[in-house]
Formats: structure tokens, sequence, C-alpha cells
């Protein structure tokens, strides 16, 4: 802005009086430009990794475009026909259907092949080949391109072709991989002659024994006995088995299966290029392989084959799972997005609304001695932009740098737009409350402040919406994608329970100003009487910004507690205990085992189980029991200590020849409560059910009976160890366990295992960003209204010094008038945040966190994180008291006079 006509320039000015001011207020910026760049960079970013991984990750058979033609057909000369399908042909195809793939599909070369294959298999004349069931092994000839690159010669050298091949000649040489030559027996040097062929058999001479560089590629893995064998059947009663396997011949020899009855045909298997794939192709990435398998880009591609070619893939199957997957996580993450930015909003207009109460004598001043609201706005303007805008643009930059591989564009939007409010918001502030000039300011104080009709019919209505997202969020849940109102809902409780704390708020200061005016010193007094002179509007806002924080925070960090909390529920749902050893064919353990595995470090409870069938009848062969045979006191201890149904003792006990029983519900409902005989693999046993439970460590899903295992006739001994322990060694366990018929499974690898993918790795760190920008949102909020009244409160206490205040009072007064708002804020932050995940927990499906796609727990629940809940809410009030005693102790190293200097405008 240029200089005054009569002074210095205004933005230098006061950017130079209130520096600290403005550097909070830079760094405010700067976060909330950051955080609005990030998350969509992060959205896209963790959606790019989903689709990639999904893609790569599934099977090649799945993900190849397969474009098929048959033979060329017999209208055409012999000659023709054999051009048709040697290599130069079908890499001109190749090519041109590489280059008339619609984007966003690309093909990948290195994994891409092309040739000749026989469709049916042909069957092998040599006695010397294995044959399972007397049936002669059957082989697929292919002519498969770029064999020198995906695989390395172990034996002998690469099939060629000897002079010009047609579809008459009968003696080639092929290859075979390392799996064909060890189980057909075949070694460099072998031959193996195939019948089908006109005139005569087809001899192949194996030159080459190979072992492929990318087995797992696709290249190798589309056509899988390309790489292993594998048994066949033919149906029959019994089913009679041989071996299907595949011949590797020379490109140039593709002429000859012109010759034969194996249905020869032409392909070329294009494998997608993941690599430059994003979240955004999803959708253009289905309707490009709809188009080529039935629509423009299947003529395209006929133009290359010949007009009977035909593409096939599995690809937009994949894709649409993954994208089921990220639409069905979207509206959980929507949650959290829509937190940080009602927060980041909120303590946005919060400081623009501390700043203008802080000048506003000043601004009052201008309006009565002339200044146009134009004038005063655009001051303000200047000297907001000229910390916003910069700091706006750090924050964007620190995001590009922060995460990379993402769309430039949202993340501007994003920065701009907080760059656009940080700047306005003051201004509109000001011109709001200054638009006719005042002669003096009204007394506005919380003591004396009553709502308007304005301000009630909106907090209404934001109540009004506030339960009708709480009761949509119940009702559906998070899986209405798109739902904004379901959404915001834990933002709009926490500003509705905000607004109801600054109604409620001056009541507490009226209650404890009487007591307080009655005691002998005049601290405690003052510190109430100006906790309640703060301006209502002023009062309201950290409230409202710290409230809304407290409750952005308490939620996020009770959504990743869940989530953990999920995941430790399925580990133990699938092994029932911290370890589990079994027998592979049911077959009891040896008696010295238990012994041990108790001696293992770390293991403190063991319990033997025998798990066997029974029914309720000799003749009931179709609603079989899984009867659990236990010692009763051990077991009952285990499951008790991992919270796995436990149960006290006695429940197993037995009288009369009658086993008491502990059942599943679905057990109980079929057997009853009076005593039931059922026949076991040792006879017949009488039970009776004395308590029901959904789970058991025994059998974590399902249906069970536990007995006790000394009542069960001809009863053998255990099949299932079950072991209980914190930091277990699995090392040593496994090796006092050894044995090849037995298995150990881990709680703890189990647990492990779920690791995240993409998408929930992704929304996991976005509800961190939650809790980390929900706390670091309320120390803004905080600090900005402490730093607000710091001059008037350094002027406060010179005054009142120099009427005898000591150093120590000082320091009390301000902590105690600091400790209103900042005690109630952290209290009614808990108490909001308790109870909007109790509201909300209903709603929220924590599995598409937590889980592989499909999967769910019972059991796994949103519950109130208390680190996540009190942590911040204490960091609050200690941080007042903090920044209050800091500021006593700076005031009172200086003086009081220059402190009440002449013409101060504090």
């Amino acid at each position: 802005m240029h200089p005054d006509r009569h002074g210095a320039p205004w933005v230098r000015t006061r950017l130079r009086t209130a520096p600290v001011g403005a550097l909070a207020f830079g760094v405010l910026v700067l976060l909330t430009a950051f955080l609005a760049a990030l998350l969509p960079r992060a959205v896209e970013s963790y959606g790019t990794r989903g689709l990639r991984e999904a893609v790569a990750d599934a099977p090649p058979q799945s993900t190849v475009l397969e474009l098929k033609a048959p033979q060329p057909g017999l209208e055409l000369p012999q000659g023709a026909r054999e051009k048709a399908v040697r290599p130069e042909a079908l890499a001109a195809v190749d090519a041109a259907a590489s280059a008339a793939l619609p984007r966003p599909l690309r093909a990948d070369p290195a994994e891409s092949a092309y040739g000749m294959r026989t469709a049916k298999s042909l069957e092998a004349q040599e006695a010397s080949l294995p044959r399972p069931d007397g049936l002669p092994p059957r082989f697929t000839l292919l002519t498969q391109s770029g064999i020198a690159g995906h695989a390395t010669v172990r034996q002998g050298r690469l099939p060629a072709a000897e002079g010009p091949v047609t579809a008459d000649t009968r003696v080639l040489e092929g290859a075979v991989t390392e799996e064909t030559a060890r189980t057909l027996g075949l070694r460099a040097g072998s031959t193996v002659t195939l019948d089908g062929f006109t005139g005569a058999p087809l001899t192949v001479r194996i030159t080459g024994v190979l072992a492929p560089r990318h087995p797992r590629g696709s290249y190798w893995a589309v056509e899988p006995t390309l790489r292993t064998p594998a048994l066949a059947y033919v149906k029959a009663t019994p089913p009679q088995f041989y071996w299907e396997a595949a011949l590797l011949l020379a490109p140039e020899a593709a002429p000859v299966l012109l010759g034969g009855q194996g249905e020869p045909e032409k392909y070329w298997r294009i494998a997608p290029d993941t690599g430059r794939l994003g979240a955004r192709d999803a959708a253009p990435l289905v309707d490009a392989v709809a188009s080529l398998e039935g629509g423009p880009g299947l003529l395209r591609l006929r133009v290359a084959a010949g007009p009977t070619a035909a593409l096939s893939t599995g690809l937009e199957q994949v894709v649409l799972a993954g994208t089921a997957v990220r639409d069905a996580i979207a509206p959980v993450v929507a949650v959290a997005a829509f937190g940080i930015a009602a927060v980041a909003v909120v303590v946005l207009v919060m400081s623009a609304g501390l700043a203008a109460a802080r000048r506003e004598r000043e601004l009052a001043l201008l309006r009565a001695r002339g200044g146009s609201l134009r004038g005063i706005a655009g001051r303000l303007l200047g000297e907001t932009a000229v910390v916003a805008v910069p700091s706006a643009a750090g924050g964007l930059l620190l995001a590009v740098a922060v995460v990379d591989g993402a769309r430039l564009l949202p993340a501007l939007l994003g920065a701009g737009g907080v760059a656009v409010l940080a700047c306005a918001a003051l201004p509109v502030r000001a011109v709001v409350s200054h638009r006719r000039p005042r002669a003096h300011q009204e007394r506005d104080d919380l003591a004396h402040a009553r709502p308007g009709a304005r301000r009630t019919v909106a907090e209404l209505t934001l109540l009004v919406l506030a339960v009708g997202s709480v009761a949509a969020l119940r009702r559906r849940g998070t899986g209405a994608s798109g739902d904004l109102l379901v959404s915001a809902a834990p933002v709009l409780v926490g500003l509705v329970a905000a607004l109801v704390l600054v109604r409620l708020y001056p009541l507490p200061l009226r209650w404890a100003a009487g007591p307080a005016a009655r005691l002998r010193g005049a601290v405690g007094f003052l510190a109430l009487a100006r906790a309640g002179r703060s301006p209502a509007g002023v009062a309201a806002l950290p409230l409202l910004a710290l409230l809304t924080a407290l409750t952005t925070a308490a939620f996020g960090g009770s959504v990743l507690s869940g989530v953990a909390d999920a995941r430790d529920r399925a580990a133990l749902l699938t092994t029932g205990a911290d370890a589990r050893v079994a027998t592979t064919d049911g077959t009891p353990l040896p008696a010295d085992l238990v012994r041990a595995v108790r001696g293992v470090a770390g293991v403190r409870e063991v319990a033997g189980v025998r798990i066997e069938r029974a029914s309720t009848s000799a003749s009931d062969e179709t609603h079989p029991l899984t009867v659990v045979g236990v010692e009763p006191e051990a077991y009952a201890g285990l499951a008790r200590r991992v919270g796995l149904g436990g149960f006290p003792d006695g429940r197993l006990a037995s009288a009369g020849g009658v086993l008491d029983a502990v059942a599943s519900p679905g057990v109980a409902e079929r057997l009853g409560r009076a005593a039931r005989p059922i026949v076991t693999p040792g006879g017949v046993v009488s039970v009776r059910i004395t308590a029901v439970r959904d789970r058991t460590p025994a059998v974590p899903e399902g249906e069970f009976l536990l007995v006790d295992a000394a009542g069960l006739k001809g009863s053998g001994g255990p099949t299932t160890l079950l072991a209980a322990g914190a930091g277990l060694d699995a090392r040593a366990l496994r090796a006092a366990v050894r044995g090849a018929d037995r298995t150990v499974t881990l709680r703890a690898e189990e647990r492990a295992a779920l690791s995240d993918t993409p998408l929930q790795e992704g929304a996991g760190r976005i509800y961190g960003w939650a809790v980390v920008a929900g706390a670091l949102y309320a120390v803004l909020a905080l600090v900005l209204s402490l730093l607000r009244a710091a001059p008037e409160r350094a002027a406060l206490l010179a005054r009142l010094r120099t009427l005898g205040l000591t150093a120590r009072q000082g320091r009390r007064l301000l902590g105690l008038e600091a400790l209103p708002q900042a005690l109630i804020a952290a209290c009614g932050g808990v108490a909001v945040g308790w109870a909007t995940v109790r509201l909300l927990a209903p709603g929220v499906d924590l599995d598409r966190l937590a889980l592989p796609a499909g999967a769910t727990v019972h059991g796994a629940t949103l519950r109130t994180d208390p680190w996540s809940l009190l942590l911040p809410a204490a960091g609050a009030v200690l941080l007042a008291a903090a920044v209050t005693t800091g500021q006593a102790w700076w005031s009172g190293r200086r003086t009081p006079s220059t402190q009440l200097r002449a013409g101060d405008t504090r």
C-alpha cells in the first residue's frame, strides 16, 4: 500500500505494532492452508495407490486384455494362411492393438505377449511319460513371443526353426519349464510325439529347459500350464486323471499348427500398465474396457486383428471391486474431513472476530472522523493479505512436498479458499460492525448480553440439522455415500453443544461472583468480574472454537482406537487365544506337550481341549454338534483371561450321570435346558445346558457345546491346546511343538496380517490428522484469545501494582481470569466428545476401515478413547495457565511507568 500523504505506510505500521499477533495469524493460515491442500491430495494419492494395488495384486488371468482370433479361413490359399500367422504379421497386429487402446488403458510391453496356440490340447504317444490313471498326458502348443527375455535357460538352448516351417512340417524344436521337465520326466534331448496332425504325428524335440524369471507375471501366469503342469480328469466314475502341460515352440513355427486338429487360434495378451493409473481413472477405465469388449473399441481392434476377433478380460471386475471399497470408505473419511474443515473455518473466523474486537475503538474512531467503509475495509484487507497470502502459499508448497503424485488444482483451490477466507474475514467483520458511526460503545459483556431473535433462529436451525444428521447416521450408517448431512454429524453436534455452553457460560460466573465478593482478598472477585466483563461476542468465539476442536479430536481418536480394537478382535476370533496348537488330522496331542507349552516364556495359562462331532441321535447325520471336551477350571480361567465367552467355575459339573454344559445360542435353542442325550464317538452321554455364550476360545466362530472332558466316554487326549500370555516367545513355542502334523497359530501374527490396504491406510492417516489438527486448533484458539487481551491485562496489572498489588497476586489474578473459560471449554469438550461418540457409534462401520473387503467382526463398535478425550482438554487448561503465568512474569519485569505511558491507547 502506498504511503499516506501525511504519515507512514499503514500496513507496515500495523505489522510493527502487533508482530506477535501477525505471526500467530500467519501460523494459523499456514496450518489451515496446508490441511486444505493436503486433504484432496491425500485422498487422491491413496485412491491411486489403491487402484494400482488392486490391479497389480489381482491374478493376471483377470487383468490381462486377451484378444483372440481364429485361424485364417480355409478359403484362403495355404501360403496366405501361413503368412498370416508368422511373427511379423502377429507383431503388426500387436502394435496396432496396443495403439488402439482407449485412454486411460495403456499396454505394458514387458509383460505382454502374442502368438499362436492350440485351443485344444493334443495327446502324447510316449509310453514313458507319467500316466496317473493310465491316460496319456496332453500338451498345449504355443509359439509365444519374447521367450528369450522372460526365461533363463537351465539346460540346452532355446528352440529355433530350421528352415521355413509350413503346415506340413512334422519335426520341430521345443522347450519346457523346469516344473514341466521335473513332473513329466523330460530333459534336453527328449522327444514328444503328438497325435492329431494330418498325415503323420508331430515330433517335438526338447532343446531346452527354462526357468521363468518372473513366474507370477502376466507372461507366465495367464496360461497356468505354460509354467506348471496340472492334473485334469475325465468325467467318469471314479474320475480318471491325466497330466496337462505346455510345449513352447519357436515363434517362426506357428504355421505348423495349421496342419493339426488342435483348433489353433491367434492371441494377443496385453498386460495393462498400472504405473500411470490414477484414482480418477477408475470410471474411465471401466468404460474403456466395456468399449473394447463390445463397443467402438472392439471395432477398432477388429480392423487390425480381423472381423471375428474378440476381446475378453476381467479387468473391469477388479476395478469395480476396488471402487466399491473406495466408495465404502469415502463416507467414513468424509466425517473426518468435515471435522477438520469445520474447526479450521471456526478458528479462522474467531481470529478475525478477536482482531476486530481488539481494534474496536480504533475502527470506531476512524469511522467517527470520516473514514469510509470502503477505505477501512481496503486497509484491513491489505494488512491481512500481506500475512495471509504468503502463508497460504507456504502451506500449499508444503502440502505438495509432503504428498506427491496428485493433481495440483484441487490443492490450489483449497489453499486459495483459505487465503480468501483469511483475507476477507476481518474486513467483513469490521464493515458489519461499523456500518454506522457510533459516538460511544454500549456495554456488551457476558453478564448483560441477551441473544437476539436472529441468533435464536439460527441456533434452532442448527439444532434441527444436528438432530437430523444424528438420526440419519444412526439409521443409515456411514454407507450413504455423498450424504453431506450424515458426514457433518459430529461437527453439528459439537457446534450445538458449543452454542448451548456459550448461553450457559455466564451462569457459573454469576454464581461464583457472590461468594468471591465476600472473601477478604480482592483477587478472586476481580478475576471473576473481568471474566464476566469480557465482550459477549469475543468470549463466545474461543469457546465455540475450543469445543469444536476438542470434539473433532475426541471423535477422530476414538475411530483410530476402534480400528485397532476391531483388528485385535478379528485376530482373537481367528485363534481363540494368544496361541493355538492343533493337529492337522484331529489325532490327540502327546501327553507331555502341555508341560512343554506351559514352560515357554510368556505363557501364563494353557488349556487342552478335544473337539469332536456328535449328534442328537444315531440316525441324525445332517445336523452335527461340535462337542468340546475341556478341563473345567483351566478352560474357564483361560476364557476369562482372553475375554471370549468367560463363565464362572462350576458351570461344567456333573451329577447323576448328566454333564452340565455351556452352549452357543443355536445349540441351546436346539437342545433346550432339560437333560438331553447326545451321541458322541465314544457313546451316548446326557448333557444339561447351564449357561449360554456367544463365543468360546475353542470354537471362536460357530455353534458349540462345552462339557467336561472327563465325562465323555472313550475320550482320548486333547486335539487342540490354547495358550494365553502377553509377549509369549513364538520361536520357542514352535520349537516346543515341533512336528509335521501340528500347526501353530499365533494371535500376534494374525493381528500383524491385518495390515492396511492403501485405502485403509489413507483413511487412518486422515483420522490421525483430525486428532492432531483438533489439538493444534484448540491450542491456536486459546493462544489467540489470550493474545487479544494481553495489552489490556498488562495495563491492568500496572494500575493495580500502583495500588499495592504484589507480583504473586498479579499471577493469581491473570490465572483465575483465564481459568473459567479454559476450564469450562475443557470440561465441555470432554462431555461433548463422550456424548458424540456414544450418539454416533451405532452408525460408524469400523469394519471398512479395519478389515479386508467383505470381512466383519462381531463386537467391534466405536468406543470412547480416554487419551484423545482427556489429553487435548488437559493440554488446553495447562496451556492457558502457562500463557497467563508467562504474561504475568513478563509484565512484572516492566515498571508501571513503562506500561502506563501517556496517550497509551490500551
